[in-house]
């Protein structure tokens, strides 16, 4: 079935439109849904210009019955800007502009197409830089990173990109156009709508224009790894690590299988043992607080604690954590990773989630590498599965569920940053409990009572394409 667009040639919008099919199926599918064959081709594409554009279209397609998807990078990882109904897929990497920059107060506004790498060139010269740029920030916008809530290796001292983002301007669904949040540190003024947009996955408005909130680069910037004769020992140091106040940027966990497969994919020379990354920031003292992490990991046994030498080194440490998606998938010719985990736990309960991943996999005789942002309690894991043998696949799957159920029954979430989109439907009401999602679903029919925006994401019911309707 497809949707009639021919009302957007007449429209009056600034940005381009087009029906061409090659430029459609560009924007079939985001970076997950790529892999996973979940492309679903547009009717139309729009580049929109500017806030007045997107209102204009959305007014329009609510009126037709027409669907729109807003679409940036196609980084995302769970099928989030996939057109899961056809209809228009909203382009918004044309509105990339930078419209203000107030370095006196710490701040900058940007468009919903600019690149997180972007941000942090504009104000380098002044000194300062955006704190919770996830890594894939050269390849990502920030109108998708708010738009999940996204974040990254700096999160344990920074937090996420929601928590630095003061201001956002969007359009809802029949065109109205939303100003949520403050320039001010602070406010109490009415409900507080911008922290509902954040991390709505593009369901409840399309975000237009973001303030951002910026910080002093660290004087003192210094990294390197610990080698860990065990699993426990290494995940135990990091949450010893973390309770005990160790002021560090990143910690990251590698286990010995994902090491072994960074090794292979890019011919380092990483030892095959379970890994701790690590960075520290600070304007002074940046020794002593190394040397207290030292100290908490050597009550857990550290075999290795190395600081590099030089920005090269340190270059090089971060190149092998930031590749390791690619490493997976080019383990072994006939394995492919079947979904990207994205759980987060208490810091507690982290050693208990990476032991259990581990062990099922060893268990069902599966390949389970464990890695991620390990200070904040995210686990990236996933299970390297054999899509042409079902046998095979079904016990993948299975093993990938049940690390999400037993997360979320250690109080932690199916998602901490790659959102729900159309991959983890099935795991939103066992988290939240029937009467929250259903009051998700009231305010999903409130500002969008048609499902305009984004249909077929988010809630259980929409899984496989349906949408979310009175």
């Amino acid at each position: 079935m497809t949707d009639d667009c021919s009302f957007l040639s007449g429209l009056g919008i600034a940005g381009e439109v087009s029906f061409e099919a090659t430029r459609r199926e560009e924007r079939a599918a985001d970076w997950g849904a790529e892999r996973r064959g979940g492309a679903r081709t547009p009717d139309a594409v729009v580049w929109p210009e500017s806030t007045e554009d997107v209102s204009l279209l959305l007014a329009a397609a609510t009126d037709h019955g027409v669907p729109v998807t807003p679409y940036a990078a196609g980084t995302g990882l769970e099928g989030n800007a996939v057109p899961a109904h056809g209809g228009i897929s909203l382009d918004l990497t044309r509105m990339n502009a930078i419209p203000d920059y107030r370095p006196e107060d710490l701040q900058i506004d940007v468009g919903p197409g600019v690149f997180g790498s972007a941000v942090d060139e504009h104000v380098a010269r002044d000194g300062l830089f955006f704190p919770p740029l996830p890594s894939s920030g050269e390849i990502s916008t920030i109108g998708g990173m708010i738009a999940t809530d996204a974040s990254g290796m700096q999160t344990v001292k920074y937090g996420e990109v929601g928590d630095w983002t003061l201001r956002v301007e969007a359009v809802i669904a029949d065109g109205s156009v939303l100003s949520c949040g403050s320039r001010a540190k602070k406010t109490s003024s009415g409900y507080n709508l911008k922290e509902l947009l954040i991390g709505s996955e593009g369901t409840l408005g399309v975000i237009t224009e973001a303030t951002l909130r910026l910080a002093g680069r660290p004087e003192q910037i210094k990294g390197g790894r610990a080698v860990f004769g065990s699993l426990d020992s290494a995940t135990e140091a990091i949450t010893d690590a973390i309770q005990s106040g160790v002021d560090v940027a990143k910690i990251e966990l590698l286990d010995s299988l994902t090491a072994r497969m960074a090794n292979a994919h890019l011919d380092v020379d990483l030892p095959e043992r379970p890994l701790v990354f690590l960075e520290f920031h600070a304007n002074h003292g940046i020794d002593r607080e190394i040397d207290f992490c030292r100290t908490v990991f050597e009550s857990h046994g550290v075999e290795r604690f190395e600081i590099a030498e030089s920005d090269a080194e340190m270059d090089d440490l971060w190149r092998a954590r930031k590749e390791l998606a690619y490493a997976e998938s080019n383990y072994r010719e006939e394995l492919e990773p079947i979904h990207p985990g994205d759980i987060t736990v208490p810091i507690s309960r982290y050693p208990e989630i990476v032991r259990y991943a581990s062990e099922l996999g060893r268990e069902q005789d599966l390949l389970v590498p464990c890695f991620g942002h390990a200070g904040d309690g995210n686990l990236h894991y996933t299970v390297l599965a054999d899509f042409d043998d079902p046998e095979h696949l079904a016990r993948c799957e299975e093993v990938y569920e049940r690390v999400v159920r037993r997360a979320i029954e250690l109080g932690g979430t199916a998602t901490g940053e790659h959102g729900i989109g159309q991959g983890k439907q099935k795991y939103l009401e066992p988290e939240h409990g029937p009467a929250t999602v259903e009051t998700m679903r009231a305010i999903k029919r409130a500002l969008d009572p048609t499902d305009t925006l984004n249909p077929g994401k988010v809630f259980p019911e929409t899984e496989g394409g349906g949408r979310l309707l009175q």
